[in-house]
């Protein structure tokens, strides 16, 4: 019952983490981050509401001298119309989400005889995240209530990542309860009348890969941004130690401030950045470049990850000779944030993304609320934001040219400068603001309150499991795609990959280097993989956010010595190293002339000099050095080994000879036809190798029939 006519009483469920009315401790482990802050603030912006009589936040109650006696409290009341109700449910401890699932039927119970109690219930309920989710199934299928949810991350996405950081599937089943969690995800999607997410890419790439996906079910409410603590500058901001130190070292400190702020990881791209500004000396006499990459004392100290990516960073600038022009401050504060924005923006510079991926963009939102204007991908939420906000430009991450051009029409134009910071400042109140946000929000859950809007949910088929899925994996160059391919049979078996993406996970293994890679895919409109095997296979990465596979570089990184294998073949007669944009951390590339190279006296050569090596030749004119441990075919093994995948649900799609080992053994193999006649054709006899009358897409296609490739997987 409702308690004013006309007005929604409202119960949203966030059961993990520690949640009170003030002083969140946020960051105090991975169950206090984003989800806790953002559940907090959707809350106090619902009660600040006209049409919304009351807000209860129920999460758990926690009892233990090591946290806060706060959690302790049965009820927190934080104004009239907020409350948050902790409920008893499991020990009385702190518990890490992963240890609550046994607890969940204790809280529905528990929130039930509450509500009953108090002789009031909600007309709508919003649960968050899985565990949220199963609670709020319970409820509304008990009391009648309909259930709004927001996942804030997805198992299924969680899992391709812990597999990716060395867990092994039975190692992120026991800890993490993968399938119960995924069980509960996919009975919340099946119950939820309106799923909130935050960008269309989330439904996309996440979503829709859930058995209970339901397109009308899906909505699009960005959170909303603190406007308070991101505003436009006041013009003394220039004036702050805080300047002084941000350009320290740079030769002309007034200049306008091209502002990137991102962790230091390969997929924020900021080397494109820096090669785009290094190659204009245009962009060089209108603009100094400040990167704030995370915190530092010592470059040696971070993860390998982080510091590769400022060996990039590094070796590009003295490239470039960027000196006095970049500057990567070694620290800065979170609260310090707001005011480096301040800064840039006074300053008339720009902030940019060059993201490879960028599934939300919070960073480009902050930088619009504090008077900038922006460059960002083109990939993810921030086409949503500026499409929203038009106050910006998109550029392609692969292109550095598209980045220098949108940031020298910012920079020469003053009036176009100042007409996009407007367009920010306006769009980000009207469509990022916590008011904007609720009342979006309100016009999505009021007819489904009052019962005036239902959804028509279409018939879905479930799989049974994660190890009746399937794989489709293809080369690039000359297989998937080729000089004279058909674009038509390409977009066919795209459709149709998507079609049967719920079974059927997409794989492309090339020796190109991980962005070479993605440059074409982009060029060819292919959508990005589900597994993205690079380098000749030394390099795997997975959707949605092409997480790197660092157990798969530890595995491979074994009596690897890349410098001692370069002095051996530098003199080799018949070998000419490739271009520097071919080589990579794991392979070795090389021209190769078959008539004067011997390839058997090579490998001899350095198996004698205790190298353990493979050696893999494409195209008869291409050579690739790789660890011993490394090549297509072992990552799709090891792929295939990780996510429980039997190699009989696999199709491998080749071209060249170092896509033979993913072609033999116990896969569904096929040989398009513009390869027959090369180094592939003594597989011809080989049952499970299917040789294509069609090349190219035509030709995948065409095995795909052969082997009735996706009626098998509707039948498992």
């Amino acid at each position: 019952m409702r308690e004013e006519s006309g007005k929604l009483y409202i119960a949203l469920l966030s059961i993990h983490g520690l949640i009170r009315g003030h002083d969140l401790e946020l960051g105090r482990d991975a169950d206090t981050g984003g989800q806790t802050l953002y559940v907090l603030e959707l809350a106090q912006a619902l009660a600040l509401e006209p049409n919304v009589a009351r807000v209860d936040l129920f999460t758990r109650r926690v009892v233990d001298e090591l946290v806060d006696d706060d959690y302790a409290k049965p009820i927190e009341i934080i104004t009239d119309k907020l409350r948050v109700i902790r409920i008893d449910a499991g020990p009385d401890q702190y518990v890490p989400k992963e240890q609550l699932w046994d607890y969940l039927d204790i809280f529905s119970d528990n929130v039930t005889d509450f509500m009953r109690n108090a002789g009031k219930f909600p007309d709508i309920i919003h649960s968050h995240y899985a565990d949220g989710g199963i609670v709020g199934v319970h409820l509304a299928n008990l009391l009648g209530i309909p259930l709004i949810h927001t996942g804030h991350s997805l198992g299924r996405v969680k899992r391709s990542r812990l597999l990716a950081s060395g867990l092994t599937a039975e190692q992120v089943e026991r800890i993490y309860h993968m399938s119960r969690r995924i069980e509960a995800e996919e009975l919340t999607l099946a119950t939820a009348e309106r799923v909130i997410t935050s960008t269309h890419q989330e439904i996309e790439e996440q979503y829709e890969i859930y058995d209970h996906y339901q397109p009308d079910q899906m909505r699009v409410v960005p959170p909303g941004t603190n406007l308070k603590q991101f505003t436009p500058p006041t013009g003394q901001e220039l004036e702050s130690p805080l300047f002084a130190e941000l350009t320290d070292h740079l030769i002309e400190p007034n200049k306008p401030i091209i502002l990137a702020l991102s962790r230091p990881d390969m997929r924020k791209n900021i080397g494109a950045l820096i090669e785009a500004f290094g190659q204009s000396k245009t962009l060089q006499s209108l603009a100094n470049l400040v990167i704030i990459a995370g915190n530092r004392d010592d470059i040696d100290d971070l993860e390998e990850g982080a510091q590769e990516v400022f060996h990039t960073l590094l070796v590009a600038i003295d490239r470039y000779d960027l000196y006095g022009k970049v500057t990567m401050p070694k620290h800065h504060r979170r609260n310090q944030v707001s005011l480096i924005y301040r800064i840039a923006a006074a300053s008339g510079g720009v902030f940019v993304n060059p993201a490879l991926t960028e599934p939300f963009g919070l960073t480009l939102i902050e930088a619009a609320a504090s008077g900038l204007p922006l460059v960002a991908t083109e990939d993810g939420g921030p086409r949503d934001i500026i499409g929203n906000c038009e106050n910006g430009y998109l550029i392609d991450p692969l292109e550095s040219s598209t980045i220098t051009q949108a940031l020298i029409s910012l920079l020469q134009d003053k009036e176009h400068w100042q007409d996009l910071v407007d367009k920010g400042l306006k769009g980000v109140k009207q469509h990022y603001s916590w008011d904007a946000h609720v009342k979006r929000y309100l016009r999505i859950i009021m007819p489904i309150a009052q019962r005036s809007e239902y959804l028509i949910r279409q018939p879905v088929t479930r799989r049974s499991s994660h190890k009746n899925e399937y794989v489709v994996i293809t080369d690039l160059d000359l297989n998937l795609i080729g000089d004279d391919g058909d674009d038509q049979a390409l977009q066919r078996l795209i459709t149709l990959l998507r079609q049967n993406r719920k079974m059927v996970k997409f794989a492309v293994a090339t020796g190109r280097r991980f962005d070479i890679a993605l440059k074409l895919l982009k060029k060819h409109k292919i959508p990005e993989p589900d597994i993205l095997i690079t380098s000749a296979g030394t390099e795997i990465y997975y959707a949605p956010k092409l997480t790197p596979d660092t157990a798969w570089n530890k595995h491979i990184d074994h009596l690897w010595s890349p410098h001692a294998i370069r002095r051996l073949l530098d003199d080799y007669p018949g070998l000419t190293r490739q271009p520097k944009s071919e080589q990579s951390r794991f392979k070795l590339s090389y021209f190769i002339d078959p008539q004067v190279a011997d390839i058997e006296d090579m490998k001899s050569m350095l198996h004698r000099e205790e190298q353990a090596v493979h050696i893999q030749v494409a195209f008869g004119q291409y050579l690739d050095i790789t660890p011993l441990r490394a090549s297509k075919g072992m990552a799709l093994r090891y792929v295939a080994d990780r996510w429980q995948i039997p190699l009989e649900h696999v199709f491998v799609a080749g071209g060249s000879g170092a896509d033979e080992d993913m072609m033999r053994g116990n896969t569904l193999a096929a040989v398009v036809a513009n390869r027959h006649h090369e180094e592939l054709s003594q597989l011809i006899d080989i049952e499970h190798i299917y040789f294509a009358s069609k090349a190219y897409a035509e030709g995948i296609l065409e095995a795909l029939e052969h082997y009735d490739f996706f009626n098998k997987t509707k039948q498992s």
